[in-house]
């Protein structure tokens, strides 16, 4: 069945076409949600809000547009989760909080962008600051195999296939994500507080 007629399912009170739609979408969801950081929060977080702009799409999806479902969930997707991001930067530590998807989509290198829009230049100029250091942070702290598995990670790869990838095994994997997730933490602990 479509997607398109799982969402018109949907909006008439069919569960399980909304439950197939939630299920189609979540590596989606799960794999862009990877790309962004919000301070006070998780991946898990940005998931959720994920998962609320695919409900969005779902009730206010109208097949008479000339979007496919799939181009207008991920849309709501992504502007769900951006908005999160933004919301957290109105909190009181506005550079750090106004994150950032954590891949470089140029070329494809570990890094954190900064979101300009709205920012003065004061705040544009300390956010690129912010970033030189977590940029600086990460080449000092992560091992090369680190780099890459997190990379990988936030491609929305699985154990699995980051293990196919760099020759390590499932475990291999995931003790570097355990090594990184400390090693993260202990970076934004120096740097932030």
């Amino acid at each position: 069945m479509t997607d398109e007629k799982l969402a018109g399912l949907a909006q008439q009170g069919d569960v399980q076409a909304e439950l197939e739609l939630f299920n189609r979408y979540r590596n989606t969801i799960t794999k862009y949600s990877r790309g962004f950081y919000l301070i006070g929060g998780d991946v898990e977080d940005l998931i959720q809000e994920g998962m609320i702009g695919l409900y969005k799409a779902i009730k206010s999806y109208d097949p008479n547009k000339s979007a496919s479902f799939a181009t207008f969930a991920n849309l709501c997707i992504k502007r769900q989760i951006q908005s999160a991001v933004r919301n957290a930067s109105t909190q009181k530590n506005l550079v750090l909080s106004s994150a950032v998807p954590i891949t470089d989509e140029e070329n494809d290198e570990l890094g954190i962008f900064l979101i300009s829009d709205g920012l003065s230049p004061e705040q544009v100029l300390a956010n690129r600051q912010v970033y030189a250091e977590l940029k600086a942070a990460f080449a000092k702290e992560l091992s090369p195999l680190e780099h890459t598995v997190l990379r990988f990670y936030l491609q929305g790869l699985s154990y699995q296939q980051i293990a196919d990838k760099t020759g390590q095994t499932k475990k291999s994997i995931d003790n570097a994500l355990s090594r990184i997730k400390k090693k993260i933490g202990q970076i934004r602990k120096n740097l932030f507080d």
